[in-house]
């Protein structure tokens, strides 16, 4: 097995900083980012933050095209029920009970129960905030009802704009 990576074993402080610096030297400038790691009592090679950065950029940049992609989406199907996070939550569990067997008992085993117990939260959000939304377009719609009474609207219409409203197929 190879040995640690220097920069894992950096304080978190630390590697905050060299973090930052990556990112705010465009991922370049190793060999000065070792001279200010040298000063701060940290010997890692040029090579080594090169590695590290190459690494980390790529991660940043996979974060980076995931949330365009996930905004375009989001601005193409507005989702007002929620379906595309509940998507989402489905699609998480499913990777992590694929982990969870492809690891053969060799995972951390909290942090998976910890992944799965917010998981849970999340769906239980979820459905109480579709059944808060459902409720208040019930409400619009007996509302609408109430005002059409009192307008004169026919009950055909009053029926088309409660089924709008509800997002009921005629």
């Amino acid at each position: 097995m190879p040995p640690r990576s220097k920069v894992a074993a950096l304080p978190p402080e630390v590697k905050s900083w060299l973090d930052q610096s990556l990112v705010e030297n465009n991922f370049g400038g190793y060999e000065q980012l070792s001279a200010e790691l040298e000063l701060r009592g940290y010997s890692i090679g040029k090579s080594a933050l090169h590695r590290y950065g190459s690494e980390f950029e790529d991660k940043l940049a996979a974060l980076k095209m995931s949330s365009e992609q996930a905004k375009a989406v989001v601005q193409a199907a507005p989702d007002d029920e929620g379906a595309v996070n509940e998507a989402l939550m489905r699609l998480v569990q499913e990777h992590l009970f694929k982990l969870l067997m492809a690891a053969d008992g060799k995972m951390d085993l909290p942090k998976v129960a910890k992944a799965v117990a917010e998981l849970g939260r999340a769906s239980v959000v979820q459905a109480k905030w579709k059944t808060e939304v459902r409720a208040r377009a019930e409400a619009a719609a007996n509302q609408v009802e109430k005002i059409a009474k009192k307008g004169g609207l026919s009950a055909q219409t009053v029926d088309e704009i409660r089924r709008e409203i509800l997002g009921v197929a005629s």
